[in-house]
């Protein structure tokens, strides 16, 4: 699998807010009660159940944040699949304070990534037999966007865009503040640059015609039945991509994938994956 890279930059704040939230005006109460300063301890990072990696580096910022000598040893890498239980995937050695209280946060970030990318994974491979890729939305936790869309790509799917700002995706509120999809077509390629996409949502094979007729670069069918678009790719006939949008999951993806679209996007891959269940746990002796 391709090596996966985030700069830090882009998650390096969410994490130092994450570790404030959690130790407050007073700090880590337990562990300065239980652990004398200076105390050196060596942990391990391991998932409690199968499935594909997310968010070491994040992980390894949360403990660098508390003690900035911290030796993190990646033993896998991000993209990962780990078909084995309490396989480690990083041995984290540094001070036992720092340690123990960066350890939820350094857990929630990579257990929630991970989860998204093992959510990712399963949508791939139920697609895989088709041309039709598996992309994200902007149905994403506010301020961990970047975290969120990083894991689609460690689970193997794609991203659609990142903002508002850097595509154009005209949906049904648009057109009806514009007044129909031929006035909103219009306007906006008299608007953007060429360096610019755009994407216009369609309900029905009506709405598609009159997008065929103005000319986009993507087609989003939303909620549309198997049936119209797979119609819907037949009168498109390689003019234009293609995305499939609405209520897809694990057992609807295959039959959506088989329309021969290009893209299939689900917001549940951000807002609902489950977490893969990852502990830390200290090595003794």
């Amino acid at each position: 699998m391709t090596d996966h890279y985030l700069n830090p930059l882009l998650f390096e704040a969410a994490v130092r807010a994450a570790i404030l939230e959690d130790i407050g005006r007073a700090g880590d109460l337990t562990t300065q009660a239980c652990i004398p300063p200076g105390m050196k301890a060596v942990a391990v990072l391991a998932p409690r159940k199968p499935g594909f990696i997310c968010g070491l580096s994040v992980a390894e910022t949360a403990f660098r944040i508390l003690d900035p000598n911290v030796k993190f040893e990646y033993l896998a890498k991000d993209g990962d699949e780990i078909t084995t239980p309490r396989t480690a995937v990083a041995r984290i050695t540094g001070d036992a304070r720092a340690l123990l209280t960066a350890e939820r946060t350094a857990l929630n970030f990579v257990s929630h990534l991970s989860g998204v990318a093992t959510m990712t994974s399963k949508l791939v491979a139920v697609t895989k037999h088709t041309k039709a890729k598996v992309i994200c939305t902007r149905k994403t936790t506010p301020n961990l966007r970047a975290l969120e869309k990083y894991a689609i790509r460690c689970g193997g799917g794609m991203n659609h865009r990142f903002g508002l700002d850097d595509a154009v995706l005209i949906k049904d509120n648009h057109i009806a503040v514009c007044g129909g999809i031929r006035q909103a077509l219009q306007t906006t390629k008299a608007y953007v640059g060429h360096m610019v996409k755009i994407e216009i949502e369609v309900d029905n094979l009506e709405q598609l015609k009159e997008v065929i007729a103005e000319g986009a670069d993507i087609v989003l069918f939303d909620n549309m039945s198997p049936t119209d678009m797979a119609k819907g790719v037949e009168m498109i006939a390689g003019r234009m991509k293609t995305e499939a949008s609405g209520g897809i999951s694990l057992e609807s993806a295959r039959e959506v994938a088989e329309c021969g679209v290009d893209m299939l996007s689900s917001g549940a891959l951000t807002h609902s994956a489950p977490i893969l269940d990852i502990g830390l746990d200290i090595e003794i002796g």
